[in-house]
């Protein structure tokens, strides 16, 4: 089990986000703010896919006022992301927003700060400083260090503080894996606040989740992170989909039986991926989602006699395929002789 770090509770709606609550799943909608009907129905199916709290870009009035409209049709909370103008932060509160995300590299005047910062307390709301490292560069600079996002965060901080406003939560994005890392680890020892986690601008599905695995796992395993968003160039749900198997596999958080698979080589037999994958998407349909952090069953799919049965036995549930059929095991002892075709029925009758 990993040992979180000890950090400051905040609330957004009604998920809790650091002092010990299990680490939420955020996404962003990829639609103009101000279509009610595309939010929601882009909202509904994240939902569906374990998303806990919702992003929405605030480009205009129009949009921070749509923010009502959307609350009144969905379930989990929704954060303002707001840009160069603190005005729609304060229309973003004033319309019902469950967290504002501030960014220090194009709002910064005391006063406009202050403003929101007050809004936000008689709201009763949590602000994210959210600082990117795109928009962070001075000058001529090209390339940006942790060192440089903590910097820029912590004169943030200190602003939120001389106002006595506490209910912050801190991100630190680069696109770079190790300088996101960095920014994290070097801000964990800095501070107290929970931290919102991500790789900023990964990229496509294929190289975006490599990066976030990688960037958030690594943080994750040192007991880092209270909320993650995946940022990918694709469907936001499957942004949900990988911040789950993220935390699955650092062992954070679980969602139902963990399968574990062999790569297969010459000596398998069977069609052991596609196998795999009809059982994975029946027990993804069947499961209802959860925010346990208890170890989840195991189950283990081999496809030969060589670590198939020692992995079998080591699952709770396995079967260890041979030429026509498979031997199913249950919690290290040998159960049934089982053909092929009806392998992953007979697994999921135990399940």
């Amino acid at each position: 089990m990993i040992k979180m770090r000890k950090t400051r509770q905040v609330r957004v709606g009604g998920v809790k986000i650091g002092g010990g609550a299990s680490i939420s799943i955020q996404s962003m909608t990829k639609v103009n703010t101000s279509d009610v009907k595309a939010v929601v129905t882009q909202v509904k199916s994240l939902e569906k896919a374990g998303c806990e709290i919702i992003r929405v870009a605030i480009k205009s009035l129009s949009d921070a006022r749509a923010i009502r409209d959307i609350k009144s049709k969905i379930n989990i909370p929704l954060v303002a992301d707001i840009h160069f103008n603190y005005r729609l932060a304060l229309e973003s509160i004033a319309s019902g927003a469950d967290k504002i995300r501030l960014n220090p590299g194009n709002i910064g005047k005391l006063d406009e700060v202050g403003q929101v910062v007050k809004a936000a307390k008689r709201a009763h709301i949590p602000i994210r400083i959210g600082v990117n490292s795109g928009s962070v560069l001075i000058g001529d600079d090209r390339m940006v260090s942790g060192k440089k996002l903590v910097e820029a965060a912590t004169r943030y901080i200190k602003l939120f503080r001389e106002l006595d406003f506490h209910d912050i939560i801190i991100s630190l994005k680069a696109s770079n894996v190790v300088t996101t890392i960095e920014a994290y680890r070097r801000m964990s020892e800095a501070c107290d606040y929970p931290l919102h986690l991500g790789v900023t601008a990964s990229g496509s599905y294929d190289s975006g989740v490599i990066k976030s695995a990688i960037g958030i796992g690594s943080l994750l395993a040192d007991g880092i992170g209270d909320t993650i968003r995946v940022s990918l160039t694709a469907d936001p749900v499957e942004e949900v989909t990988a911040a789950r198997r993220i935390l699955s596999a650092v062992g954070a958080r679980h969602f139902g039986p963990e399968v574990i698979s062999c790569p297969t080589c010459g000596r398998c037999q069977v069609d052991l991926g596609s196998i795999v994958r009809k059982l994975e998407d029946t027990l993804r349909s069947t499961v209802h989602h959860t925010r346990s952090t208890k170890a989840p069953l195991t189950i283990a799919v081999m496809g030969c006699e060589v670590n198939g049965p020692g992995e079998a036995k080591e699952a709770d549930l396995g079967v260890a395929f041979g030429k026509n059929s498979g031997m199913i095991f249950k919690k290290g002892k040998k159960i049934k002789k089982v053909e092929v075709k009806h392998a992953i029925k007979e697994l999921l009758k135990i399940i």
